[in-house]
């Protein structure tokens, strides 16, 4: 498996990141990786190279690229601290619902280019606030994005008019959406409501709690991070890209 640090034009500028791919020369599905809000660092970069072992082109794109090159933090992130939370305001301000979708469908386009990468469907996989930006990448490449998923995503169902729901009439993906338990980025009642919002859709779709598993369970590196759980989300993700990649 090599990893391969590439840049990748979008209509906002240059995102860096990696791709990650098999060294025989086959060409295999590709999945986007979207990391959380920590940005590209180890644990995420051995999420991405775990996933590709499975039998994907990975690309792993730095999500952050309007604001500045990985590492995002030069002290370690601390839930509540004011410096934590300035650095995470910067980070994510720009990071529009338009500009996830102009990101999202760079990226698909720029994966669907690569060597390694096969012409059929592709997935998308995000973490934390990501887990919108898997929907918005599956509602502006709807022909390309077969599978989309979201572990502890925040903010899915919202009052707001940009509300990630919303865009659910644009997607044809098979969706997976795996909730941290008291989670107040998508509480109870949120949950329901998305869940209410994909039944009227009508697409395929699973949507469940992990219990006992917080917010930001899936990454090892973290504070909250539930071994067992994280590895019943890894094989939840790889089925579903089983299912719907050929």
């Amino acid at each position: 498996m090599t990893e391969q640090a590439i840049e990748i034009r979008t209509a906002d500028g240059t995102a860096d990141g990696f791709l990650y791919r098999a060294e025989d020369g086959v060409r295999r599905p590709g999945v986007i990786h979207l990391t959380d809000i920590g940005g590209i660092r180890p644990d995420h970069r051995n999420m991405a190279r775990r996933l590709a072992e499975k039998g994907y082109t990975v690309l792993l794109p730095n999500i952050f690229y309007r604001t500045g090159k990985p590492p995002m933090f030069d002290f370690t992130p601390t839930m509540g601290e004011e410096r934590t939370m300035k650095r995470f305001a910067e980070l994510a301000g720009p990071m529009t619902p338009d500009a996830m979708e102009r990101d999202g469908a760079a990226y698909v386009d720029f994966l669907a280019q690569q060597d390694g990468v096969g012409a059929g469907a592709m997935g998308v996989v995000g973490y934390c606030f990501t887990g919108s930006m898997a929907m918005r990448t599956a509602a502006v490449r709807p022909e390309k994005i077969a599978a989309a998923a979201s572990f502890h995503g925040g903010g899915l169902f919202t009052a707001a008019a940009t509300s990630p729901h919303h865009v659910l009439p644009r997607i044809k993906a098979r969706l997976y959406f795996g909730h941290a338990t008291n989670d107040q980025s998508m509480p109870a009642e949120a949950i329901k409501n998305l869940e209410l919002a994909l039944d009227t859709w009508r697409g395929k779709y699973q949507s469940e709690v992990y219990e006992g598993a917080f917010h930001g369970w899936t990454v090892a590196g973290g504070p909250v991070y539930n071994h067992q759980q994280a590895e019943r989300a890894f094989e939840k993700l790889t089925a579903l890209f089983a299912e719907t990649l050929k």
